[in-house]
């Protein structure tokens, strides 16, 4: 079994490198140059407890095995007393398989011991009986014998052996579990195996269970293996003695931070501190970004211990160059300014105190991606050109939570680096952006926020590429917390969709048109400002997109850079600029009037509750377009507004000269025309109407249906009526919502159709479409419409009288209802169309039997005054009702009785209209 040697054996010195078992361990011989020779020496004359062993996957019928009685703390205890010690050794012997046995001492308090010695002392082994007997055999046997008396050890009659359940491998999801049960806890565990630098097997305690650990934020250099051979990458056998020679089997703690597979990351915490550290500051290893964002302690001191590798050149890093810095020539490094414009996710523009802008990038920050092919919802995307605001899942929301924290707020810019121009791409500042608290607070981290939050990824950049956020790693964080969250882009299955319609001809601006009209303010998203008094708007409450004018306003064209330097009208760049900082991006109220051949939407604008023409014009950035102005609301305004500005001389009035006081007309004074000159103004339209009052809502607001509809209406409430009848609705099966149709009972018992305005409680607010009348009802009073009826247009639509303002004063305002209904209750009238003001039609009306003009008979008993129109179409209607007026005042009828009262009812003594 053994061969003998003729030479008495030599005394060696090393250093333990691990203990294998209780007998047996691995020495590193001590060499100044190359790789430490290394043996393995078996104890000689003693047997202990033998440790578990995992089952050999290799060999059929192979189990796992238990530990034997004591043998963990056989193992430890030489463990404890050996490993990185310097030990001298003595091969005894060698047997056939090439295993050598001997001795091994080592110094204690100062007095030279043999380990076989301390074992049997301890209990922890027994003499190995070969039948042969010598001086140094029996005193072995003494030690035994005497650790038996003494009841050390496995002699003991209390001592009870630690029962290890090792635990070789766990499935990936018990894996997980484990991993996310202890993210952030120090657990104690002794390295077991170093696989490479930064590769480790290690067993916790005290569940003993075997983990592979990877450290977190570094990589070192690994080996290649080629069948059953391994090559070893440049440096890799120099970071795996690094790390063995000072964590093999060395106690450690464990900062559980993630996994991956079937790694654990952690940071390694030895007594002297985090060996990552120490391998990135000799040039072992490499800062690596898929663990870097799982490290929770330390991430700026593994940067920059990387950072001083590269700076001195060390092993991996030799031969390293420096990227180029970046060409701040011209630029700043770092500034402030307000956010005026947010892009696609991940850029925005900022207005510096000096009035320039600068277009920057988020560093390292990715924006949403388009869905692939197969995740798609086809129906999502409607048909045409490309646009991934809305059609990129998150890409809205995204834009959206920058939008709302950032426009119009003081930021804070580091440039981290340029990209240089290339292609068709122009160059691009990439930053780092924080909002600003307080004059010491810390501001938040743009990019960090949008992408924990799912709104964005962060940029994959190559291990070689230094040219990433100054707070990547914090980046990659968020990202790693927004995944396992399941937030935002890294939640397909529930993207949103953004069904959006593009109104965008003169056929979707008619569609559109008339629901605009009647919801009057409607809160818009401004998308796109193409001039001073164009923009593109986003109606989030009817997912639409439209095209909109501000009426009454005659503009100058803005430039466009295809047109090339010096294109648009003089001041028509001022207009555009004012009116971006005003809106862009910003939410604003708008009023539907009327629409163009070109598909756009024309109305009123309405920023803070102040009309944005009305600014515009004071600024002298336009000019009142007077054909559409006499017909706005707030002509009036408009007309002023270009006044103050012609008087200050600004902007577009800077050369303006009054014209002289004879080419003025007298504002209310009508002017002669005579017929046949080319001054005259153009006919009013007349195109008399027959209808019948059904309601009346105020002196000049009522209701009424076409008398030659008639016939057919009735026609179709008895055939309503016969269905209903046939088929009564079912009690309760109607969901009343806002806006919906239906059918109810009236007080006479018979059905009519009906709108739903609004719901209080268990009431409804309905409006009867065909009469006008309003009603408040319980909910189970309605039932659904039957479909075949929806489709047909109300009977009753709404009116104003034209030219008219009914009195102020409650007791007047009561006779001019009272006569109002008088002159048109029962009687069949005459309606011819005047105006239109924000989608509400005003109207004339006369009796049909003597031609008596109702409106003109209001001002003349005084119950109702004049509205004086600017529109020349209507010069002579005002003309009638202004003598009416006249007449009226005169003879101090109605609210004339006292005088005249207008002065009073001017706008600067507070009247409003």
């Amino acid at each position: 079994m053994s061969q003998a040697s003729n030479q008495a054996p030599s005394t060696r010195r090393g250093i333990v490198k691990q203990v294998l078992s209780g007998d047996s361990m691995v020495i590193r011989g001590q060499v100044r140059n190359g790789p430490p020779p290394e043996r393995t020496l078996a104890l000689s004359g003693i047997t202990t407890p033998k440790l578990a062993r995992r089952a050999n996957p290799n060999v059929e019928g192979s189990v796992d095995s238990k530990d034997e009685p004591f043998a963990w703390e056989t193992r430890e205890y030489l463990r404890n007393l050996l490993v990185g010690k310097e030990v001298s050794f003595v091969v005894e012997y060698t047997t056939n398989t090439k295993r050598e046995y001997g001795t091994v001492s080592i110094t204690v308090d100062g007095e030279n011991k043999s380990v076989i010695d301390l074992l049997l002392s301890e209990g922890l082994a027994e003499v190995r009986q070969t039948g042969r007997e010598s001086e140094e055999v029996q005193r072995l046997n003494t030690l035994e014998a005497a650790a038996k008396s003494a009841g050390k050890g496995r002699w003991g009659k209390d001592g009870k052996p630690v029962s290890r359940d090792v635990t070789w491998n766990m499935s990936n999801d018990a894996l997980r579990s484990f991993v996310q049960r202890h993210t952030g806890q120090e657990i104690d565990a002794v390295i077991e195996h170093v696989r490479d630098g930064s590769t480790l097997r290690a067993i916790l305690l005290p569940s003993f269970t075997t983990v592979t650990v990877a450290m977190s934020g570094v990589k070192c250099p690994g080996f290649k293996r080629d069948g059953d051979k391994e090559t070893p990458e440049p440096f890799a056998e120099q970071a795996k003695f690094f790390t063995e020679s000072r964590l093999l089997q060395h106690d450690v703690k464990l900062l559980i931070e993630g996994v991956s597979n079937q790694l654990v990351l952690a940071t390694v915490i030895h007594p002297a501190g985090s060996i990552a550290e120490y391998l990135l500051k000799q040039g072992y290893a490499r800062c690596v970004d898929w663990s870097m964002a799982s490290v929770t302690r330390g991430k700026d001191k593994l940067r920059a211990a990387e950072k001083k590798a590269k700076q001195d050149q060390l092993r991996l890093w030799k031969g390293y160059t420096p990227p180029a810095a970046p060409d701040y020539a011209g630029k700043a490094k770092n500034f402030s300014g307000k956010v005026v414009e947010v892009g696609n996710a991940d850029n925005i523009t900022v207005k510096t105190s000096d009035g320039v802008l600068h277009k920057i990038f988020f560093s390292s920050v990715r924006p949403p991606r388009p869905m692939k092919d197969e995740e798609a919802d086809p129906a999502a995307a409607p048909a045409g050109k490309p646009r991934p605001l809305y059609d990129t899942p998150y890409m809205f929301e995204a834009r959206e939570f920058l939008r709302k924290k950032l426009i119009g707020k003081k930021v804070n810019v580091v440039v981290d680096y340029i990209k240089p121009a290339q292609d068709r791409f122009p160059e691009r500042l990439s930053c780092t952006v924080t909002t600003v608290v307080s004059d010491k607070g810390v501001g938040v981290n743009i990019a960090e926020a949008l992408i924990s939050k799912g709104l964005a990824y962060c940029l994959r950049h190559r291990q070689d590429d230094d040219q990433r956020s100054s707070t990547y790693d914090e980046l990659m964080t968020a990202e790693a917390r927004a995944i396992k969250n399941n937030k935002g882009v890294h939640n397909r299955k529930d993207a949103p969709i953004h069904r959006v319609a593009d109104v965008d001809s003169a056929l979707k601006a008619k569609q559109f048109l008339t629901f605009l009209q009647r919801a009057g303010r409607t809160v818009a998203l401004v998308e796109f400002v193409a001039s001073g008094s164009r923009a593109k708007l986003y109606l989030s409450k009817d997912t639409c997109l439209i095209n909109f004018i501000m009426a009454g306003l005659q503009c100058p064209r803005a430039p466009k850079a295809s047109d090339g330097p010096g294109s648009g009208e003089p001041f028509g760049r001022e207009a555009l600029t004012f009116t971006k900082e005003l809106i862009m991006q910003r939410e604003v109220e708008v009023e539907v009037e009327s629409s163009d051949k070109g598909g756009n939407l024309i109305g009123s604008m309405f920023v803070d509750g102040k009309n944005l023409a009305v600014l515009l014009l004071e600024a002298g950035l336009c000019k009142v377009f007077a054909p559409s102005a006499e017909r706005s609301q707030y002509g009036k305004s408009l007309f002023e507004a270009e006044e103050v500005a012609k008087n200050a001389r600004k902007k577009l009035w800077e050369d303006y000269v009054e014209p002289a006081a004879d080419e003025v007309a007298e504002e209310g004074e009508a002017t002669a025309v005579t017929p046949g000159e080319d001054s005259a103004p153009p006919e009013r339209k007349v195109n008399h109407r027959k209808i019948v009052v059904t309601e009346v809502v105020s002196p000049n607001n009522f209701w009424a249906q076409l008398v030659d509809q008639g016939v057919q209406f009735t026609t179709l409430m008895e055939q309503l009526r016969n269905d209903l009848s046939a088929n009564p609705p079912l009690a309760g099966s109607f969901n009343a919502t806002r806006g919906a149709l239906c059918v109810l009972k009236f007080t006479d018992g018979l059905w009519y159709r009906a709108k739903v305005e609004r719901i209080e409680g268990k009431k409804a607010h309905v409006l009867y479409m065909d009469y006008g009348n309003k009603q408040v009802v319980p909910l189970s009073s309605l039932s659904a419409l039957p479909a075949g009826y929806r489709n047909q247009p109300p009977q009753a639509q709404e009116y104003f009288l034209a030219c008219i303002i009914p009195p102020d004063d409650e007791d007047w305002l009561k006779d001019a209802f009272t006569l109002f209904c008088q002159e048109v209750t029962g009687k069949t009238l005459l309606l011819n169309a005047e105006y239109k003001i924000t989608g509400q039609s005003y109207v004339s009306l006369l009796n049909s039997e003597d031609k008596t003009d109702i409106a003109r008979k209001m001002i003349a008993e005084g119950l109702a005054r004049l509205d004086k129109r600017k529109d020349r179409r209507l010069s002579k209607l005002v003309g009638e009702y202004c003598s009416a007026e006249g007449e009226a005042r005169k003879n101090r009828v109605g609210m004339w009785v006292y005088g005249d009262s207008t002065p009073d009812m001017a706008t600067e003594f507070g009247y409003k209209k």
